[in-house]
């Protein structure tokens, strides 16, 4: 991701009337944005902090501390209240993050189905679409889902655009560029996005290695590595998808991708899983097994040579089917009939924290990170 000195900028619509404007930039040179951002990323991580707390965390000296609090109130990014002292001792000046000081959109697109969503500074949800996308034309109906967005939050100042997809084309930044009411939107592929979601605003700590597993129309895995998106050659490192698996050797895409779970419960129930409701049913349960007994081998591999803390599994499933494929795979690893050895070092696995493995969310967080807060190479 790219490393911007410019401030945030606010999307606008034509019906605003006025040309896009910039905000109070942030623009002392490449040394003191890097600070700005440093205590910034402090306070949404730790705060409330007192000047002193924030001197500990950056390094920084304390008038480099006091100017950047100054600017980062003027930027109304921050607020400040007074914090009573331990048995009524003298009390401090504590910062606060104001998470309504600035959002953020962010876009996952399928090849016919997308999801956008509103994100403020802390990472709360403040709207959620989904969008049914024709691939002849799927930079207009992401421009038409984005720009009803902003005009249903026209007063909210919105800075940028995120897109998460694994099959965006710079072309197709270009187009939305040239839409007078979007800004060049930041892109990364989907599981970069999720693992930024995770690393950003999840439950999953930043120490060790991280493994995220998207399951969708394909499956496809990301790594995290010192708090950094890995991503290998070509950015291939995660399609898991492609691997031969399970003792019948067939492609991971075709057992547990979208499309294998269609066809076995039915369009049907299928949809309705995909609304997020929890159905109970054999060929359901017959799913998962399967399901589980392939996506073992690849999560073997990973335990093998990247050993990450934990591994997560994100999909729009619900959680429930989340769960219950977890707990088969669990049940495989100590099942020696198909493979001969026990394999104890497999990392613990889990939910990913959001809906959708936070892939819209990571999506929305990446203007955030390319202006305001700290990216993950400097975190």
């Amino acid at each position: 991701m790219r490393y911007l000195r410019s401030g945030p900028r606010r999307l606008q619509t034509p019906d605003m009337g006025a040309p896009r404007t910039k905000m109070v930039g942030l623009r002392s040179g490449e040394i003191a944005d890097r600070n700005i951002r440093v205590i910034l990323e402090a306070i949404r991580r730790h705060g409330p902090l007192t000047r002193m707390e924030l001197g500990r965390h950056s390094g920084l000296t304390g008038p480099g501390i006091t100017n950047i609090l100054r600017r980062l109130a003027e930027e109304k990014l921050i607020t400040s209240n007074r914090r009573n002292g331990l048995g009524g001792g003298a009390t401090a000046t504590e910062f606060a993050l104001r998470p309504e000081g600035a959002f953020s959109i962010g876009v996952k697109l399928r090849q016919r189905r997308g999801e956008a969503v509103l994100i403020d500074l802390s990472g709360q949800v403040h709207d959620r679409v989904h969008i049914e996308l024709d691939p002849a034309d799927k930079v207009g109906l992401v421009h038409a889902a984005v720009r009803n967005m902003v005009d249903r939050h026209a007063a909210l100042p919105i800075i940028g655009l995120g897109i998460a997809a694994n099959d965006w084309t710079e072309d197709q930044s270009d187009q939305i560029a040239a839409m007078s009411t979007i800004a060049r939107p930041y892109v990364e592929n989907e599981c970069t996005a999720s693992l930024l979601a995770e690393r950003t605003i999840g439950s999953s700590g930043r120490e060790g290695g991280l493994a995220m597993i998207i399951i969708d129309d394909d499956v496809q895995a990301g790594f995290l590595i010192r708090g950094i998106p890995y991503s290998g050659v070509h950015g291939r490192a995660g399609s898991i998808g492609e691997m031969l698996t399970g003792p019948d050797n067939v492609q991971l895409n075709t057992v547990v991708g979208f499309e294998s779970l269609r066809s076995r419960i039915g369009g049907q129930a299928f949809t309705r899983l995909l609304k997020g409701e929890e159905i109970s049913s054999p060929l359901l349960s017959q799913w998962i097994r399967e399901a589980a007994g392939h996506l073992l081998d690849p999560i073997i591999a990973m335990a093998g040579f990247l050993a990450p803390s934990v591994v997560m599994i994100g999909s729009d499933l619900p959680q429930g089917v989340i769960e219950a494929l977890i707990h088969q795979l669990s049940i495989e690893r100590r099942d020696t009939s198909t493979r001969p050895l026990l394999t104890p070092w497999i990392s613990p696995m889990k939910p990913a924290s959001f809906s959708g493995g936070g892939v819209a969310l990571g999506a929305a967080l990446l203007p955030f990170l390319n202006t305001l807060l700290l990216p993950p190479a400097s975190a």
